[in-house]
């Protein structure tokens, strides 16, 4: 998610690729400016088998850009936190193993940050993905079984592709702020179990919340309006917050580290410490509990590569929704597609990392089966082409409720 660099001292430094983005190229096909023309190209995708010895079958890869409808701030967007933000420096992964100020200043920014993320939840485009799963399964198999999006990959760590489409395997490239990992036991706890002791170690904290969400600071979409009252909402919870004492901030430590104080692979023991209301003691050498993300400078697990690539082999075309693809974990991925010969499709605003490579051999006034680059929102496009899919199947797919709903009724 990251890379070294070399300062003029010698020394290594971390570095955030593309923290603006790209310039945009050409829409593919050109008629797809307008609303109409980009369901019909994307249609078309959908709907055109592809090049021969590929499966019928599609995986979606996304980005922030599809969870922004859901006011959650993105990165690298028109009002991304690095475009808004100049200053913001996410935690790396090494600052926050080695470091317990690291810790807090992570820990309490989070904790007002998470009111913002728990109230928030899917958009019409994640449930359009959903609805897209059902017509696609029935308009080629009639089987509502038949996997035709072999699975969505996610870069978001917000777990509201689970949420709105159970039925559809999800990757969480990234992994989950719905949940805190042990750095040293590996065991995980629910997050929202974890903020109710966070509330409990920090009254000061917990009163500054509340003062916070009775002034609507946390509540409103407008960035100005934030700013006057002194808050910066980031990405994945993150909320900056003016000359905050952060090092007043408690949290816990592992119970289970607690209980039972694990050993090194090298065998030396470990101990955990902890105050008089159970929390993390800078004496401990294990117990830190993280969130179960992938933070800046941490690498991703063998499992979750796997299961990435093990999608996109069972696939034969890739839907790239709501991203940059300025992280490499996530452009290796549609390299590989394209590797494959798979045919892609783009729906993001915005430039993406190298995306010439992707449609350097497609014709611009083609009619999309093989290739898409719309720059159009997502919970506006992809609920239009759902609306499509299901006149161009005779509407015997899916019930006519609005999309977004929790549940699809299925006319049998």
């Amino acid at each position: 998610m990251s890379s070294l660099a070399t300062t003029a001292a010698g020394t290594l430094r971390m570095r955030i690729p593309y923290r603006e983005l790209p310039p945009p190229t050409t829409i593919i096909p050109a008629t797809a400016t307008t609303l109409p023309g980009a369901v019909a190209a994307l249609k078309s995708f959908l709907t055109t088998p592809p090049p021969s010895g590929l499966p019928d079958r599609t995986v979606i890869l996304t980005g922030a850009g599809l969870s922004v409808a859901s006011g959650l701030a993105d990165y690298r967007g028109v009002n991304g936190t690095y475009r808004v933000n100049k200053s913001y420096k996410p935690i790396f992964h090494h600052e926050f193993l080695t470091s317990h100020e690291t810790r807090q200043r992570y820990w309490a920014r989070s904790y007002i940050g998470w009111r913002g993320l728990g109230r928030a939840g899917p958009n019409p485009g994640h449930y359009a993905i959903r609805d897209l799963g059902d017509l696609l399964a029935q308009r080629y198999s009639g089987d509502q079984n038949n996997k035709s999006i072999t699975g969505v990959i996610t870069q978001n760590v917000d777990s509201f592709h689970k949420m709105s489409h159970p039925d559809i395997q999800t990757v969480e490239l990234h992994g989950t702020l719905a949940s805190v990992v042990c750095t040293s036991c590996r065991n995980q706890f629910p997050r929202v179990e974890y903020q109710t002791t966070l509330a409990r170690l920090n009254p000061i904290w917990a009163d500054f919340l509340r003062e916070a969400l009775a002034s609507g600071a946390l509540e409103t979409e407008d960035i100005e309006e934030r700013n006057k009252k002194g808050i910066k909402m980031n990405p994945d919870g993150d909320v900056d917050l003016a000359e905050a004492p952060y090092t007043t901030f408690r949290y816990p430590a592992c119970p289970s580290c607690l209980k039972e104080p694990p050993r090194l692979a090298d065998g030396t023991k470990t101990w955990v410490e902890i105050d008089k209301d159970g929390a993390w003691e800078p004496s401990s050498t294990a117990g830190v509990l993280k969130p179960a993300v992938i933070m800046f400078g941490e690498s991703i697990s063998a499992e979750v590569k796997h299961e990435a690539e093990k999608a996109i082999d069972n696939a034969g075309r890739m839907l790239i929704l709501g991203t940059s693809l300025a992280t490499y974990s996530a452009w290796r991925l549609a390299q590989r597609a394209k590797l494959r010969g798979m045919p892609i499709a783009i729906v993001s605003i915005g430039g993406v990392r190298r995306e010439e490579m992707f449609f350097e051999d497609l014709d611009p006034k083609m009619a999309g089966p093989h290739g898409v680059r719309v720059e159009m929102a997502t919970e506006q496009l992809l609920p239009a082409l759902v609306e499509e899919l299901k006149s161009y199947n005779n509407g015997a797919m899916v019930a006519e409720v609005p999309v977004g709903t929790l549940f699809t009724e299925r006319v049998r």
